[in-house]
Protein backbone atom coordinates (compact mmCIF):
# COMPACT_ATOMS: atom_id res chain seq x y z
CA UNK A 1 0.00 0.00 0.00
CA UNK A 2 1.30 3.43 -0.86
CA UNK A 3 2.18 5.49 2.21
CA UNK A 4 0.28 8.56 0.99
CA UNK A 5 -2.84 6.41 0.63
CA UNK A 6 -2.40 5.10 4.17
CA UNK A 7 -2.19 8.68 5.46
CA UNK A 8 -5.34 9.71 3.53
CA UNK A 9 -7.19 6.66 4.80
CA UNK A 10 -6.09 7.37 8.37
CA UNK A 11 -7.52 10.88 8.19
CA UNK A 12 -10.80 9.68 6.68
CA UNK A 13 -11.21 6.81 9.15
CA UNK A 14 -10.38 9.10 12.08
CA UNK A 15 -13.03 11.56 10.93
CA UNK A 16 -15.50 8.71 10.50
CA UNK A 17 -14.65 7.43 13.98
CA UNK A 18 -15.21 10.91 15.42
CA UNK A 19 -18.58 11.12 13.69
CA UNK A 20 -19.69 7.69 14.95
CA UNK A 21 -18.52 8.42 18.49
CA UNK A 22 -20.22 11.83 18.52
CA UNK A 23 -23.45 10.22 17.34
CA UNK A 24 -23.14 7.56 20.06
CA UNK A 25 -22.61 10.30 22.65
CA UNK A 26 -25.67 12.23 21.50
CA UNK A 27 -27.82 9.08 21.45
CA UNK A 28 -26.49 8.11 24.88
CA UNK A 29 -27.45 11.50 26.33
CA UNK A 30 -30.95 11.45 24.81
CA UNK A 31 -32.23 9.34 27.72
CA UNK A 32 -31.36 12.07 30.23
CA UNK A 33 -32.91 15.35 29.02
CA UNK A 34 -31.75 17.36 32.05
CA UNK A 35 -28.11 16.45 31.54
CA UNK A 36 -25.61 19.00 30.25
CA UNK A 37 -23.24 16.32 28.91
CA UNK A 38 -24.19 16.96 25.27
CA UNK A 39 -23.48 20.69 25.59
CA UNK A 40 -20.17 20.05 27.36
CA UNK A 41 -19.16 17.53 24.69
CA UNK A 42 -20.09 19.96 21.89
CA UNK A 43 -17.83 22.56 23.52
CA UNK A 44 -15.05 19.94 23.74
CA UNK A 45 -15.51 19.08 20.04
CA UNK A 46 -15.17 22.74 19.05
CA UNK A 47 -12.05 23.04 21.21
CA UNK A 48 -10.69 19.81 19.71
CA UNK A 49 -11.35 21.07 16.17
CA UNK A 50 -9.48 24.29 16.92
CA UNK A 51 -6.56 22.36 18.45
CA UNK A 52 -6.40 19.91 15.54
CA UNK A 53 -6.54 22.72 12.98
CA UNK A 54 -3.77 24.55 14.83
CA UNK A 55 -1.53 21.49 15.11
CA UNK A 56 -2.08 20.51 11.48
CA UNK A 57 -1.71 23.96 9.94
CA UNK A 58 1.70 23.21 8.39
CA UNK A 59 1.85 21.61 4.95
CA UNK A 60 5.34 20.20 5.47
CA UNK A 61 5.97 16.67 6.68
CA UNK A 62 5.83 16.25 10.45
CA UNK A 63 9.01 14.99 12.18
CA UNK A 64 7.74 11.37 12.53
CA UNK A 65 6.76 11.26 8.85
CA UNK A 66 10.04 12.86 7.77
CA UNK A 67 11.95 10.32 9.88
CA UNK A 68 10.04 7.41 8.34
CA UNK A 69 10.71 8.76 4.84
CA UNK A 70 14.41 9.26 5.57
CA UNK A 71 14.78 5.77 7.06
CA UNK A 72 13.03 4.04 4.15
CA UNK A 73 14.95 1.26 2.51
CA UNK A 74 15.45 1.18 -1.25
CA UNK A 75 13.85 -1.61 -3.29
CA UNK A 76 13.95 -2.20 -7.00
CA UNK A 77 10.56 -3.89 -7.28
CA UNK A 78 7.10 -3.12 -6.00
CA UNK A 79 6.23 -4.74 -2.66
CA UNK A 80 3.22 -7.00 -2.33
CA UNK A 81 0.04 -4.89 -2.24
CA UNK A 82 -2.07 -6.04 0.73
CA UNK A 83 -4.29 -3.05 1.42
CA UNK A 84 -6.72 -4.49 3.96
CA UNK A 85 -3.99 -6.27 5.94
CA UNK A 86 -1.92 -3.08 6.03
CA UNK A 87 -4.89 -0.98 7.17
CA UNK A 88 -5.78 -3.39 9.97
CA UNK A 89 -2.12 -3.74 10.94
CA UNK A 90 -1.53 0.01 11.18
CA UNK A 91 -4.96 1.30 12.31
CA UNK A 92 -6.04 -1.32 14.84
CA UNK A 93 -5.70 1.13 17.78
CA UNK A 94 -8.28 3.42 16.15
CA UNK A 95 -10.65 0.48 15.66
CA UNK A 96 -10.24 -0.75 19.24
CA UNK A 97 -10.67 2.74 20.74
CA UNK A 98 -13.77 3.41 18.63
CA UNK A 99 -15.44 0.11 19.51
CA UNK A 100 -14.63 0.34 23.24
CA UNK A 101 -15.67 3.98 23.59
CA UNK A 102 -18.80 3.43 21.53
CA UNK A 103 -19.78 0.45 23.67
CA UNK A 104 -19.84 2.68 26.74
CA UNK A 105 -22.23 5.21 25.19
CA UNK A 106 -25.28 4.19 27.23
CA UNK A 107 -23.41 3.76 30.53
CA UNK A 108 -21.26 6.89 30.33
CA UNK A 109 -22.00 9.02 27.23
CA UNK A 110 -19.10 11.33 27.98
CA UNK A 111 -16.60 8.56 27.17
CA UNK A 112 -17.42 8.40 23.43
CA UNK A 113 -17.76 12.19 23.47
CA UNK A 114 -14.23 12.64 24.77
CA UNK A 115 -12.92 9.97 22.39
CA UNK A 116 -14.65 11.78 19.50
CA UNK A 117 -12.72 14.93 20.40
CA UNK A 118 -9.41 13.10 20.24
CA UNK A 119 -10.37 11.57 16.89
CA UNK A 120 -11.16 15.08 15.62
CA UNK A 121 -7.74 16.30 16.74
CA UNK A 122 -6.06 13.33 15.06
CA UNK A 123 -7.91 13.77 11.77
CA UNK A 124 -7.31 17.50 11.53
CA UNK A 125 -3.69 17.39 12.63
CA UNK A 126 -2.76 14.80 9.96
CA UNK A 127 -4.83 16.23 7.10
CA UNK A 128 -1.91 17.65 5.07
CA UNK A 129 0.67 14.90 5.63
CA UNK A 130 -0.25 12.96 2.49
CA UNK A 131 0.39 16.07 0.38
CA UNK A 132 3.88 16.41 1.83
CA UNK A 133 4.64 12.78 0.95
CA UNK A 134 3.24 13.16 -2.58
CA UNK A 135 5.34 16.30 -3.10
CA UNK A 136 8.49 14.39 -2.13
CA UNK A 137 7.50 11.50 -4.39
CA UNK A 138 6.99 13.83 -7.35
CA UNK A 139 10.20 15.72 -6.67
CA UNK A 140 12.39 12.63 -6.34
CA UNK A 141 10.58 10.35 -8.78
CA UNK A 142 9.96 7.62 -6.22
CA UNK A 143 7.04 5.95 -4.47
CA UNK A 144 6.89 5.13 -0.77
CA UNK A 145 5.13 1.92 0.26
CA UNK A 146 4.36 0.55 3.71
CA UNK A 147 6.41 -2.52 4.54
CA UNK A 148 4.64 -5.34 6.42
CA UNK A 149 5.71 -5.25 10.08
CA UNK A 150 4.40 -6.22 13.47
CA UNK A 151 1.31 -4.25 14.55
CA UNK A 152 3.30 -2.97 17.53
CA UNK A 153 6.40 -1.90 15.55
CA UNK A 154 6.78 1.54 14.04
CA UNK A 155 5.88 1.92 10.40
CA UNK A 156 8.69 1.08 7.97
CA UNK A 157 8.70 2.27 4.40
CA UNK A 158 10.11 0.97 1.14
CA UNK A 159 11.26 3.44 -1.51
CA UNK A 160 10.65 2.19 -5.05
CA UNK A 161 11.44 3.84 -8.38
CA UNK A 162 8.54 5.84 -9.70
CA UNK A 163 7.91 8.27 -12.49
CA UNK A 164 9.58 11.62 -12.22
CA UNK A 165 7.54 14.54 -13.42
CA UNK A 166 9.38 17.36 -15.14
CA UNK A 167 7.45 20.61 -14.93
CA UNK A 168 8.72 23.34 -17.25
CA UNK A 169 9.05 26.77 -15.75
CA UNK A 170 6.82 29.39 -17.27
CA UNK A 171 8.35 32.73 -18.26
CA UNK A 172 7.59 35.49 -15.82
CA UNK A 173 5.67 38.35 -17.38
CA UNK A 174 6.98 41.73 -16.37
Amino acid sequence: MRFADLLRTTVLLSAGSATALAAACVVGTANDPGSSVAVQMAAWWVLAACAGAWIGRHTSASPPIARALADSRVATSMPEDRVLATLVNRLWPLLVATVLAGALAFLAPQVPGIAAGFAIIWALSWRFQDRAVVAIEERDGVSFHVEPTSPFAPVRLVRTPGLRREVPELPVAS
